[in-house]
């Protein structure tokens, strides 16, 4: 990985709907994220979901709103939206949309309404899934600090192939809406070793999705 580092990493407009920005967030913001994060989590603790095949391998702490499986709904969090999220989820549309221009017309109607904060251990990973409750169709912003990983983009239909895969480094920004906005998407793996230091993360991956729930 050390030997690439300095290779360029153009924003790239991946397919409709998508945008992937490289360095988005510099190690300061990363840094300034991270430790928000912290605190947000030690005064209300990241829980692991039960899913049919049992414990999720990944830590969860939602905020504004949260996911009721069995209600198959959102309700309010017990845990409000940080004032820090509604200003960097504006600014990472905005510059998404410079990218991949079918996000542009969310840009002045966005409401960040729920954070969700996510934890990846070295070994831990995600599943294809569709992000299918939210009443508004409205883009999902997706931010990484620490290990680099796997991101798998797939189709809107089910789980099979095709799929894009793209490597998600510390600081990057991915958005997906549009055309893709119901496209099965997941994290295969992770890549260990691979946190820039100084990031805030010494080890595993912080990623923070936001989102707008309602219409």
């Amino acid at each position: 990985m050390a030997l690439f580092d300095d290779l360029p990493r153009p924003p790239l407009h991946v397919v409709a709907g998508v945008a992937h920005i490289p360095g988005f967030l510099d190690l300061g913001k990363q840094v300034e994220i991270t430790g928000a994060c912290r605190e947000l989590v030690r005064a209300f603790p990241m829980i692991q979901p039960r899913v049919a095949t049992g414990r999720m391998s990944v830590q969860m702490r939602p905020a504004g709103y949260e996911w009721v499986g069995n209600l198959n709904n959102y309700r309010p969090s017990e845990v409000p939206l940080p004032e820090w999220v509604p200003p960097l989820a504006n600014r990472a549309l905005q510059a998404a949309a410079e990218v991949a221009p079918e996000l542009a017309p969310w840009v002045p109607s966005f409401r960040p309404e729920m954070l969700l904060v996510n934890f990846y251990s070295s070994t831990a990973s995600m599943g294809l899934h569709q992000d299918a409750g939210e009443e508004a169709s409205a883009p999902i912003i997706s931010l990484s600090i620490g290990d680099s990983a796997l991101f798998r983009l797939g189709n809107t239909v089910n789980r099979n192939k095709p799929w894009r895969d793209l490597q998600l480094l510390s600081g990057d920004l991915l958005v997906f809406g549009g055309e893709h906005r119901m496209a099965f998407h997941g994290v295969p793996k992770l890549f260990p070793g691979t946190a820039p230091e100084g990031c805030g993360v010494a080890e595993g991956r912080l990623n923070l999705t936001i989102r707008q729930v309602h219409l």
